[in-house]
């Protein structure tokens, strides 16, 4: 019997490890297919930028092991259906001796196993269990929530990266234009055909030129360690970016759909507001378990129990039982009158919590679609500034070559094509990333 009892007992424990996932609750996987490569010497574009991402960020890596945890709490409401078991034992050695007589010495032990199982309670374990999958929905809604803002967060970055680098190569062009500016006044001075301040105000543009072309090297190295950071990486780590098509097609937005049925569409796609969503679920499922928590249940239960005391006269000793028991709430210190009401103003609380998020996800919808309308406007304006200000400026060249111009005229016409040149690249990357920010506000990154 005693060797029975010890089976079963290392039986219960062995299972109880090596059924990891016995109510199939862990469905969420890590991401897959990082990349392995040499970033430095590997032309990246978008996709394999946020596939670095997503494989390496703190902040979803947290929001992942948020749904895990759910995940386990699942399987611990569904636990309750099962009965539990428990095992006990004991063993002790002791002695007494009266006098004049021998000492005696006994080393009882005795083992027990009993169970409990819970067979109805009005609802509240079925409650319990749909509170913990709406947590669960909810905890899976935030990931995808996170999982959006780290594909817009990177995409931004590696916009506002290339568009740094465009930046910086209209900075040397301009600091070109300034230079030739400078060499053909140089040239006339020499000849005697203009006077000292033409020199010089061409060379104050110059060296000013090459002034902007450092900050212009500074704003790259700083988009580039913002992108660094975004993947875990070295802020000094150095990338080659793969450049976006300029084309029409790119900067227009996939749906024909009017701002109104863009705000109606983000109500139904939002991973935020779906988690909110999931959230009043829970909240109207607590209300359930906690009432029923207020009312009777009924469990079964049994035990059996071994006991040997090493006598003679009595060597052994078996135990059962079973039985059913109501356990039936009478008074609580009107403590379950407030717990019920505490779940109702939850659950009040969730409800309008739903509410303000669905206001707070049409005024982004709105914003962000305002937005990418004027940078498209801003845009197509940017195109026509470039072409008049490089004609301009041909023409202000050409006039100051031959002595028809003067050099203020010259130098105005290449500071208004430099800053055109600038402004183009500007408008450019702002369409894209109003185009991705209004795509995020509708939840379809």
């Amino acid at each position: 019997m005693k060797r029975l009892l010890l089976l079963f007992v290392c039986g219960i424990a062995v299972s109880a490890h090596a059924a990891m996932d016995p109510f199939s609750v862990y469905k969420l996987q890590t991401p897959e297919g990082c990349l392995d490569k040499d970033l430095t010497k590997t032309e990246l574009g978008l996709p394999e930028l946020i596939q670095i991402g997503i494989c390496s960020n703190p902040t979803l890596s947290r929001e992942y092991m948020a749904v895990k945890a759910q995940e386990a709490s699942l399987g611990t409401a569904k636990a309750e259906y099962l009965p539990n078991v428990e095992a006990s034992g004991a063993a002790s050695i002791s002695g007494n001796k009266n006098e004049h007589d021998h000492w005696r010495q006994s080393e009882p032990y005795s083992g027990n196993i009993g169970a409990s199982w819970l067979l109805f309670d009005f609802g509240g374990r079925s409650a319990r269990v749909e509170r913990t999958k709406a947590y669960l929905d909810a905890a899976e809604f935030n990931y995808n929530a996170q999982l959006q803002e780290t594909f817009l967060a990177i995409n931004n970055a590696y916009l506002n990266l290339l568009g740094a680098e465009e930046v910086l190569s209209s900075a040397k062009d301009s600091e070109k234009s300034y230079k030739k500016a400078y060499e053909e006044s140089s040239k006339r001075f020499d000849l005697g055909l203009v006077s000292l301040s033409d020199k010089l105000m061409a060379q104050t543009s110059y060296e000013q030129s090459k002034l902007a072309t450092i900050q212009a090297e500074n704003t790259v190295k700083q988009n580039q360690g913002n992108l660094a950071v975004l993947l875990n990486l070295s802020p000094s780590t150095s990338f080659k970016l793969k450049k976006p098509p300029k084309d029409k097609k790119i900067t227009e937005l996939e749906t024909k759909n009017t701002v109104e049925e863009l705000m109606e569409l983000a109500l139904t796609q939002r991973p935020e507001l779906k988690g909110k969503e999931s959230e009043l679920k829970a909240a109207r499922e607590n209300v359930s378990a906690v009432r029923a928590s207020t009312l009777p249940s009924l469990s079964a239960s049994g035990s059996v129990g071994y006991g040997d005391s090493w006598k003679q006269s009595n060597p052994y000793q078996m135990t059962s039982s079973a039985g059913l028991k109501v356990s039936v709430p009478l008074f609580t210190g009107f403590a379950d009158t407030y717990k019920v009401a505490g779940a109702i103003y939850q659950e009040q609380q969730a409800s309008l919590a739903v509410a303000a998020t669905q206001d707070s996800i049409k005024n982004e919808v709105w914003k962000a679609y305002q937005n990418y309308k004027t940078a498209v406007s801003a845009y197509g304006i940017a195109n026509d500034v470039l072409k008049s200000a490089k004609e301009n400026e041909r023409v202000a060249m050409k006039s100051y070559e031959v002595g028809q111009g003067d050099i203020l005229n010259l130098l105005t016409a290449t500071s208004q094509m430099s800053n055109a040149r600038q402004e183009l690249v500007n408008a450019f990357y702002a369409v894209l990333i109003s185009k991705a920010n209004l795509y995020r506000a509708i939840g379809r990154f």
